[in-house]
């Protein structure tokens, strides 16, 4: 019986003291230093007001980052996931979200002119007065999940529910 007592303890404890996934520091001090980090750990990265372009972020964990005021032109997010992410005023021109987890994420007023959302999930994505005219991949049925206000501006002949 010692045995099962034993096995039962330790899955308590790893249960009970442990996060599942914890952030990768190191990474997250990469990635503020202006280096691509593709597929990195970057749970709940601060990384507000980062001036960057060009990065690849591509199936990075980005989950509750705060990347508001951030400008990150041109930086890869394809397939990453950038759930419940606070992204208020940041510049993403020409990013790429194609098949992104944006689930929940806030970009209210962020410039998201030319970005690609090809695949991208945008359930309850905040876009009030978001800019993304030039954005592409982006789908009605897809802006349906998402919400914006009548400052959000969006490509000729789509529309998104209000917030």
């Amino acid at each position: 019986m010692k045995p099962i007592l034993t096995a039962v303890t330790a899955v308590a404890l790893v249960a009970v003291g442990l996060p599942a996934v914890a952030q990768n520091a190191g990474q997250i001090a990469r990635v503020r230093g202006g280096s691509s980090c593709a597929g990195c750990n970057l749970f709940q990265a601060a990384l507000s007001g980062l001036e960057v372009r060009g990065l690849d972020l591509s199936g990075a964990r980005l989950r509750q980052a705060d990347l508001s005021l951030a400008v990150m032109n041109r930086t890869r997010f394809s397939n990453a996931d950038l759930r419940d992410v606070e992204a208020y005023g940041g510049v993403f021109s020409g990013s790429s979200f194609s098949g992104a987890n944006l689930t929940n994420a806030n970009f209210v007023g962020a410039y998201l002119e030319g970005a690609a959302f090809s695949g991208a999930t945008l359930t309850g994505v905040n876009f009030s007065g978001a800019t993304l005219r030039r954005a592409t991949g982006l789908t009605q049925a897809r802006l349906n999940q998402a919400c914006g206000d009548e400052a959000t501006q969006l490509p000729g002949g789509l529309s998104i529910p209000a917030c």
